[in-house]
């Protein structure tokens, strides 16, 4: 039986956010009280892009 993971472009999206964080926190930052603060301030960055482009494709959609 083949599994089969359908995800929304969305979670996708927000799988990307949180993967590509934790890369820029744990490759630019020395401490890791750093990386946690600068991968959730990534994060959060991600995912307000994400909103502005989903408004943004409404807008042009409308």
């Amino acid at each position: 039986m083949l599994l089969v993971l359908q995800v929304s472009h969305f979670t996708a999206a927000a799988i990307f956010a949180f993967c590509a964080s934790i890369v820029f926190a744990i490759t630019t930052r020395n401490t890791p009280r750093e990386m946690v603060r600068f991968g959730a301030y990534c994060f959060l960055f991600f995912m307000g892009g994400l909103y502005v482009a989903g408004w943004g494709m409404w807008l042009l959609h409308h």
